[in-house]
C-alpha cells in the first residue's frame, strides 16, 4: 500500500513524502515508511528484540526513524514511557503518525542525538532520567561504503568518525546509574564499541548476528549497565539464514515477535 503522506502536525509538519504501509512482527504492527530513502529492516527489530524493558520504564531512542524499534519494544511491553528521538522531522512525523496508528502512547522529539547537553534539556532529556536508551546508530565506514544520493539515507547508514562516542555519551548522560544501553553495530566495530562503553559502562553482554553458518558475524547486538563492574559475556549467536539460505527457526521466531533474544542486564 503506498500513499503520499503529508506527515502528522505535531514535531514534524513537513513537505509530502511517498510512503508504503509495511508489516513487522508477523504484521502484528504496522508502520507508514518512505518509499526512497532509509527504510526500516531487522536490524531495528533484532533491537527490540534483545533489549529488556519493563512496564513503568522510561525508555528512549535515538535516531528512531519512523519508530521501528520503539515501537516494537513498547508492542511487547506495555506500559512504557516512551520517546522517539529523530534528526530529520518528516521521519519524526511518521513514526509519530505510526505510533498512534498502532495505539502506542510515544512522546517524539526532533533533536540531533550529537547536539550538547542544553539541548537534551531543552527537548525534556534530563540527565539520569531514562531506564533504557537503545539505539541503531549510523554504523558503515565512509571509507568502505558507498553512500547513497539520497541524504537522509546517508545520514542514516554512514557513521562519522565521532558517531559512536557522540552516541554512547549522549546515552551515559540519559540513562540513570544503573540504566541499560542496547544497541546494535556492524561486528567488525566490536572492538570500538567495547572500547568506547568502558567509558562508564559494564556487565556489557554481546549476541553475534550472523548472516549464514560459517561466515564472519554481520552484526552485533550489545547491552551495557551504566556504572556497572561486572564482566563482559559474549552470548549464543543468531543465525539469521541456514545453509539452504532460508530464514532459521529462531530468526524467524525473533523478527516475527515470538521470541526475544537471550540478554538479561539490568532491568531485564
Amino acid at each position: 500500500m503506498t500513499s503520499a503522506d503529508p506527515g502528522t502536525a505535531g514535531p514534524a509538519a513537513a513537505e509530502p513524502v511517498a510512503t508504503s504501509e509495511d508489516g513487522f512482527l508477523g504484521g502484528r504492527l504496522r508502520l507508514r515508511q518512505p518509499i526512497a530513502g532509509h527504510r526500516a529492516g531487522h536490524d531495528a527489530i533484532l533491537l527490540a528484540a534483545a533489549t529488556a524493558a519493563h512496564a513503568g520504564d522510561r525508555v528512549v531512542e535515538f535516531g528512531t526513524g519512523v519508530g521501528t524499534a520503539g515501537l516494537a519494544l513498547a508492542h511487547r511491553v506495555a506500559g512504557l514511557d516512551l520517546v522517539l528521538v529523530e534528526i530529520e522531522p518528516r521521519l519524526a512525523a511518521l513514526a509519530e503518525h505510526n505510533a498512534a496508528a498502532n495505539r502506542i502512547d510515544a512522546h517524539l522529539v526532533v533533536l540531533d542525538v550529537a547536539a550538547g547537553a542544553a539541548a537534551h534539556v531543552a527537548a525534556g532529556l534530563a540527565p539520569d532520567g531514562a531506564d533504557v536508551v537503545l539505539m541503531n546508530p549510523p554504523f558503515n565506514h565512509p571509507a568502505r561504503h558507498r553512500g547513497s544520493p539520497d541524504a537522509a539515507r546517508r545520514t542514516a547508514h554512514v557513521a562519522n568518525p565521532t558517531t559512536l562516542e557522540c552516541w554512547v555519551h549522549a546515552a551515559r548522560r540519559t540513562l540513570r546509574p544503573g540504566g541499560v544501553l542496547s544497541l546494535i553495530w556492524r561486528a567488525d566495530g566490536l572492538g570500538d564499541v567495547l572500547a568506547t562503553l568502558g567509558r562508564g559502562f559494564g556487565d556489557i553482554g554481546v549476541i553475534p548476528v550472523y548472516g549464514r553458518p560459517q561466515a564472519p558475524a554481520i552484526r552485533v547486538l550489545v547491552q551495557a549497565v551504566k556504572g556497572s563492574r561486572a564482566p563482559l559475556q559474549i552470548h549464543p549467536p543468531l543465525i539469521l539464514n541456514g545453509d539452504d539460505r532460508r530464514p532459521t527457526a529462531q530468526a524467524r521466531a525473533v523478527l516475527d515477535g515470538e521470541q526475544i533474544l537471550p540478554v538479561s542486564l539490568g532491568s531485564g
